[in-house]
C-alpha cells in the first residue's frame, strides 16, 4: 500500500518552488531578444491578475517586470505594506510617464515594477521572480501559475478537470484502455508520468518524496505509487488544523460508510480524502476516472467539512487574503 502517513504539505511546496526556481533560473540564463516569457497566475478574482515577465533589453542583461496596482484588478490590489516589500528586495516603481525614467535612460517606460541585473545573475532573479509570486502575489503552489511560451521548461501548466465529467468508455481511445503490466514501482512512475502528460500537455514534476501535485479547478491533488508497483494512489488535504479528533472521528467514520470510492483519513491534524487506483495492470482509463472523483469530492465537500471540525480549508488563507 502506498502510505500517505508520512506527507507533509508544507514540505512539499518548498520542494516544489525550489524546483521551480531552479527551472526558472535556468530559462532566464537562456533567454535573449526573442524569447520573453510571461508568468500568470490564476487566482479567480475580479480584472487582471498578477504576473512577472522576463526579457533581455540588451544582451547580457535581463528585465523582470512585476504587475502593479495600475494594470492588477481590484481584488488584486497591493497594499502599501506589500509595495514596501518589493521595494525593499530592490524593485523599481513604474516609469510610464513619470520621472523615473529620465533617471535611467536606457530603462523603457512600464506601469510594472521593474528589476534590471546582468544575466549571469539568474539565481537571484529567479529568486526574486519567484518571491514576488509567492510571498506578494500569494501564490501557494506552482502548480497554479500559468507560464506562456515556454511553459514547457517550467512547473506544467495543468489544464484543469472539469468538475461532474464522466467517462464513458464507448467514448475512449483504444491506448486510454489497453492494460500493461509494470515490472516494478520506477516502471509504474513512468507509466503514471506518459499519462499525465498526455492529459496536460507536459511531464509532471515528482518532490523529493515521488509526489505529483496536479492542478484540478481551484484544488490541487496529490499522486504517489507504492513501492511494489502495485497501486497508485491520489489523495487531497482537504481540511487542516481539525480541533478534536473524537468529533473528528465520528465525522469521517459516517462518511466513509457512504462513500462509494475514496476514503476519509483524520492524519494528525489534518483530513485526507484519497482513492486508490489498483495497477497491475496499469490502465490509463482508471487513472482519469480517479482525478475526475477525487477532484469532485474534494471540491465538494471541503468547506462544509472544514465548517464541521472547527478546521480550515486548504487555500482558506489565500481566498482571505483577497
Amino acid at each position: 500500500m502506498a502510505d500517505i502517513d508520512d506527507f507533509d504539505l508544507d514540505r512539499s511546496t518548498a520542494q516544489a518552488w525550489t524546483e521551480f526556481q531552479s527551472r526558472l533560473s535556468e530559462v532566464i540564463s537562456l533567454i535573449d531578444d526573442t524569447a520573453d516569457l510571461t508568468i500568470w497566475t490564476t487566482s479567480g478574482g475580479n480584472g487582471p491578475p498578477p504576473f512577472v515577465t522576463l526579457s533581455s533589453p540588451r544582451p547580457g542583461m535581463i528585465r523582470c517586470e512585476a504587475a502593479s496596482n495600475g494594470v492588477l484588478g481590484a481584488d488584486f490590489q497591493l497594499s502599501a505594506e506589500q509595495l514596501s516589500a518589493m521595494e525593499q528586495l530592490g524593485w523599481r516603481p513604474p516609469t510610464a510617464g513619470g520621472e523615473d525614467a529620465s533617471m535611467v535612460p536606457s530603462t523603457q517606460p512600464t506601469a510594472n515594477l521593474w528589476i534590471e541585473l546582468p544575466q549571469t545573475a539568474s539565481d537571484h532573479m529567479s529568486e526574486l521572480a519567484v518571491s514576488v509570486l509567492r510571498d506578494i502575489y500569494g501564490v501557494q503552489h506552482p502548480v497554479f501559475l500559468a507560464p506562456d511560451q515556454l511553459a514547457e521548461a517550467l512547473q506544467p501548466a495543468q489544464a484543469p478537470v472539469e468538475a461532474g465529467a464522466s467517462i464513458k468508455v464507448e467514448q475512449l481511445e483504444r491506448p486510454d484502455v489497453d492494460p500493461t503490466m509494470p515490472r516494478d514501482q520506477q516502471h509504474l512512475n513512468d507509466l503514471v508520468d506518459a499519462e499525465l502528460a498526455e492529459i496536460y500537455g507536459y511531464p509532471p514534476i515528482r518532490d523529493a518524496d515521488g509526489d505529483v501535485a496536479i492542478r484540478v479547478g481551484s484544488t490541487m491533488l496529490f499522486l504517489r505509487t507504492s513501492s511494489d508497483g502495485q497501486e497508485v494512489v491520489l489523495f487531497a488535504p482537504v481540511v487542516h488544523d481539525v480541533a478534536g479528533r473524537s468529533r473528528a472521528t465520528e465525522v469521517l467514520n459516517d462518511l466513509n460508510v457512504e462513500a462509494r470510492w475514496v476514503k476519509f483519513q483524520l492524519i494528525k491534524d489534518r483530513v485526507f480524502v484519497t482513492i486508490s487506483v489498483l495497477s497491475r495492470p496499469f490502465v490509463p482509463a482508471h487513472l482519469r476516472q480517479a482525478v475526475r472523483i477525487l477532484s469532485d469530492v474534494a471540491d465538494g465537500i471541503d468547506n462544509e467539512l472544514a465548517a464541521k471540525l472547527n478546521g480550515r480549508t486548504t487555500f482558506s488563507d489565500h481566498d482571505e487574503s483577497r
